[in-house]
């Protein structure tokens, strides 16, 4: 089966490719021959889960700030996001019938909040233009002469422009299992290294981990069951906290805003912020720690002092006479952290009671407030580990952009191939930041292998 352009992939970049491409083709008055390889029994499952059902598809920032959230090689993704900002992304779903909403942050979502939405108005598009969306179609092999394609199933396709849209290895049930940095490498490219991104951190004691648990690079499965730390934790959201991330002691990154504890680890906005660089400490074999200040932007003295006169307004109320200095302390955290985080809050900090023995009979409880006020300030958290491609938003690395021209998406060293989305060595923020970055390099990928195309005719 011959197609003059074949998409390995029906995700968001290849879907919104097969759509550039044909959308191109038609416009020049030739007939569409674009074909979408998807191997999965329908496109776009990926999307289908982003934001939880919900789907953040976009962030309508500006370039200079949109950009400051993409990690790594951001210049690299400026000519994509000109050719589609993140208001084309908006008039493109509304011009679909898809009524989109703005919240905090500058997220966009369907209005809809299904994102099956974006997936029912992507498919629209591709077939709208005269692209044909194949499912059920793995592909196994590319020829090293020319670009024809092998199915698993023995079906054989050929096409003139290839490209390459098969996302990363996160979400592994959705069939992002890494093809594409596997046919990258033998058409001769350079795989950077490889990790997950937007991640759970798993603190130390978080998990119950077995002595003979074996480990690779840090990696813990989200499936394994809770430590008392972890159930002490899990469910407590934390909102306007700053968090330190410390590699070999050493500063490496600061964030403010909301943490999650899940039954994954530390998730929520700035976990995940902070993940890329803590994961890949921890595969090179570094030590990680999160420092939680939760009274950010009010020093340690004034924090003290508050927590001497709380202390003193507890130990002084008529309520409090036949409470026992523990229950008391209990009070006190209740009126500096939310109720459900004190189970924790106590349980890693045990040294906030202090047993004093007078005499073989006489023992007196006592509460150290320095010790609170400073907990307060630096709650330390050792990263043991954390959650892989199973649960992980993206993939960090992947194709070397050393080797792909930016202002087209082909191939230096194979004309005719061209690669998009998150199988490039580009990654960003939560926040519909990687959505917007597939949609554009997919779309930019599919309308320069139509334009190089028709350039042949």
């Amino acid at each position: 089966m011959n197609s003059d352009i074949i998409i390995i992939g029906g995700g968001a970049s290849g879907l919104m490719a097969a759509y550039g491409a044909a959308r191109t083709l038609s416009d020049a008055g030739v007939l569409p021959s674009v074909t979408v390889l998807e191997k999965m029994p329908r496109p776009g499952r990926k999307i289908i889960i982003t934001g939880k059902g919900r789907c953040n598809f976009t962030n309508v920032k500006d370039w200079n700030a949109f950009s400051a959230h993409i990690r790594t090689n951001p210049n690299f993704v400026k000519p994509s996001f000109y050719n589609f900002t993140p208001q084309d992304s908006l008039d493109f779903f509304e011009g679909l019938g898809m009524k989109t909403v703005v919240e905090r942050g500058d997220r966009a979502f369907p209005g809809s909040y299904h994102a099956s939405d974006v997936v029912d108005s992507l498919v629209l598009a591709c077939n709208g233009a005269g692209a044909k969306i194949e499912t059920g179609a793995e592909v196994s092999d590319i020829s090293a002469d020319g670009f024809g394609i092998t199915l698993a199933d023995g079906r054989q396709y050929s096409c003139r422009k290839l490209i390459i849209a098969t996302g990363g290895l996160s979400y592994p049930g959705t069939g992002s299992t890494g093809d594409g940095y596997r046919f990258a490498q033998a058409a001769g490219h350079k795989v950077t290294q490889l990790f997950p991104s937007l991640t759970a951190l798993v603190p130390k004691g978080y998990k119950i981990q077995p002595e003979d648990a074996p480990r690779t690079g840090g990696h813990i499965d989200r499936s394994t069951p809770l430590a008392p730390l972890g159930e002490r934790l899990c469910g407590v959201r934390l909102k306007n906290v700053g968090v330190e991330l410390l590699v070999q002691e050493t500063p490496a990154q600061s964030e403010f805003g909301d943490i999650d504890f899940t039954d994954g680890g530390i998730e929520g906005p700035v976990g995940f912020q902070l993940s890329r660089k803590a994961v890949k400490s921890l595969v090179n074999g570094s030590r990680v720690a999160l420092v939680l200040d939760l009274k950010a932007g009010v020093p340690l003295e004034e924090i003290s002092a508050r927590v001497k006169e709380l202390w003193q307004e507890v130990d002084k109320d008529p309520r409090s006479a036949r409470l026992h200095e523990k229950e008391k302390c209990r009070i006190l955290l209740g009126k500096l952290m939310p109720w459900d985080l004190i189970p924790g809050f106590t349980f890693m900090h045990p040294g906030i009671m202090t047993l004093e023995r007078r005499s073989r009979t006489d023992t007196k409880l006592w509460v150290n407030l320095p010790t609170i006020a400073k907990a307060l300030k630096a709650w330390r958290f050792d990263i043991e580990g954390y959650v892989g491609y199973e649960r992980a938003v993206v993939t960090a690395g992947g194709v070397s952009l050393d080797e792909v021209v930016p202002k087209t998406l082909e191939s230096r060293i194979r004309p005719g191939l061209y690669f998009c989305g998150e199988v490039l060595d580009t990654d960003s923020d939560t926040g519909g930041y990687n959505l917007q970055t597939a949609f554009s390099t997919g779309l930019l990928a599919g309308q320069n292998a139509a334009k190089a195309l028709l350039k042949e005719v």
